[in-house]
């Protein structure tokens, strides 16, 4: 076989994404708060780019149609890859030709970027870095910050802080000791861990320590009957709490209150009261310290009622861009033909990024409204009558109306919550597939998981109804559901079986 070269043309069309196309995606996705954190790097590492204080609708928008230049194929930042000392004496170039009386003066109402200028001007990164919430302290530091308070020798101290770096974040040693005498990189027995664990045991919450459930809870009633106030413990039957939490938790959790009423001794009323003070304990104790993954809600957009017109109404929330806008200075240096070409090259970069971010974010914000004008006019019914009437939208239906393409309109729901009169719901909530019912009308899978939800908590709960009964009940409002269904639906919603849901 032989093995040749040659050249050869052939025509093709192939689809690329431009550097300004991907940003513009990126910038789709962004949710609302993620958006404000791009758009204060851009302000940290784009010179051309101001924020003015003041009304946003006062400020005149930038001009984003003039000295484009061929965009987009140029590079969306300055080369990361150099050792960039080319661009810093621009920047030093740039801030001689600030400290000219003609440019300072007029744009004090400016909070610029960077004013390589001014020595007066304290410095931003400082400032962020003065005004960034200190970090929350977890667990394990404040468990070592209460064990430096307890007395005891020094041995069993260096034994409590190996047990402590084994804690779970529930507040769980779920080691056994053994294992950590063997493990530990500190010289530490078996005697001297056991006489840490029960200081460990201790601190703050209660339940700190425990091995498992039932200890974590007994450790914590416990305390309550020693250090709790009157009105505290008044309600408590400290003897039938210890005896459900020591054999009957299984029981309780397949709700047999009648075998754990024969197996004590006490009225099924009784077992009722002390699994109701049993409530008021807490079974994850280290959750109560520690850092907080929740993050906030902030809605992209509000939907109100507008009475005067009949309609729903699309309120967009501040768009945090609104203050943005480009310097004059810096475009007007970028045209000064005394400023050497390299200088200009560089302002003139950094001048088409920042209409590139401008032009992502008006055009995310654009789409955006679009998709929730598309899901507001086909989810009326949800606004007016609840969540049961909640309809089928599939994303490529709202993608074919809005002339774009489906994974836009994915990325634009991404994240994103908008506001409505029945409460702030995710913006993909009402993109969904469905069902038909008896009377040929669409229904979404979350309308069909209402229902259910609905007929569950209309059921008598002294006799729950079964999955088969619930298909039944699904069967008589015209939906038809098999019993796998109704089970994995259930399930979802976090209702439990029907010996578990019936009430005594």
């Amino acid at each position: 076989m032989q093995l040749t070269q040659t050249a050869s043309l052939r025509q093709e069309l192939r689809q690329l994404l431009t550097p300004r196309m991907i940003q513009s995606m990126e910038i789709l996705q962004l949710p609302l708060l993620a958006l404000e954190e791009r758009i204060e790097q851009e302000l940290q590492t784009n010179p051309v780019l101001e924020m003015k204080e003041g009304d946003p609708d006062s400020i005149e928008p930038p001009d984003l149609s003039t000295d484009r230049g061929d965009i987009d194929h140029q590079a969306l930042v300055v080369d990361e890859g150099s050792s960039q000392a080319e661009d810093f004496e621009r920047l030093a170039k740039i801030a001689d030709y600030l400290e000219n009386e003609e440019y300072s003066p007029q744009y004090n109402n400016v909070r610029r970027t960077s004013d390589w200028g001014s020595d007066s001007d304290r410095d931003r990164k400082m400032d962020a870095m003065a005004n960034t919430a200190a970090a929350e302290e977890s667990l394990a530091e404040n468990l070592l910050n209460q064990w430096s308070l307890i007395e005891c020798p020094e041995s069993i101290r260096r034994a409590g802080e190996v047990i402590i770096t084994y804690i779970d974040d529930d507040g769980y040693l779920r080691t056994p000791l053994e294992t950590i005498v063997a493990e530990s990189k500190k010289p530490v027995t078996l005697e001297e861990l056991q006489e840490a664990l029960k200081l460990v045991k201790t601190l703050e919450p209660p339940g700190i320590g425990a091995r498992d459930l039932a200890e974590c809870l007994l450790i914590q009633l416990d305390i309550l009957e020693s250090e709790g106030d009157l009105e505290d413990i008044a309600d408590h039957d400290f003897d039938l709490e210890r005896q459900l939490v020591t054999h009957h938790l299984r029981d309780l959790a397949m709700n047999r209150y009648p075998q754990i009423s024969r197996k004590t001794g006490a009225s099924i009323e009784q077992i009722k009261h002390a699994v109701k003070m049993l409530g008021r304990l807490t079974p994850h104790p280290g959750r109560l310290i520690g850092r907080s993954e929740n993050q906030p809600i902030t809605p992209d957009a509000t939907v109100w009622f507008n009475e005067e017109t009949g309609k729903y109404e699309i309120e967009m929330a501040r768009d945090p861009s609104s203050n943005l806008t480009l310097s004059q200075v810096y475009q007007k240096m970028m045209k000064d033909k005394q400023i050497d070409k390299k200088t200009r090259e560089f302002l003139g970069n950094n001048v088409r990024n920042a209409r590139w971010l401008l032009e992502s974010i008006e055009q995310r914000r654009g789409t955006i409204q679009r998709v929730i004008r598309a899901v507001v006019d086909a989810q009326k019914d949800f606004f007016e009558k609840g969540p049961e009437y909640l309809k089928p939208l599939p994303m490529i239906q709202v993608a074919d109306q809005l002339g774009i393409h489906v994974a836009t309109v994915s990325r634009a729901v991404s994240e994103k919550w908008i506001q409505t009169p029945r409460g702030i719901f995710p913006l993909r909530r009402f993109f969904s597939g469905g069902t038909t019912n008896a009377e040929g009308e669409d229904m979404s899978w979350d309308a069909v998981k209402e229902k259910l939800k609905v007929i569950i908590d209309n059921e008598d709960k002294r006799n729950p109804l079964n999955d088969d009964e619930i298909v039944e009940k699904m069967r008589e409002q015209g939906i038809t559901l098999a019993r796998r269904t109704v089970a994995k639906y259930r399930k979802i919603l976090n209702i439990p079986t029907a010996r578990q849901r019936k009430e005594y």
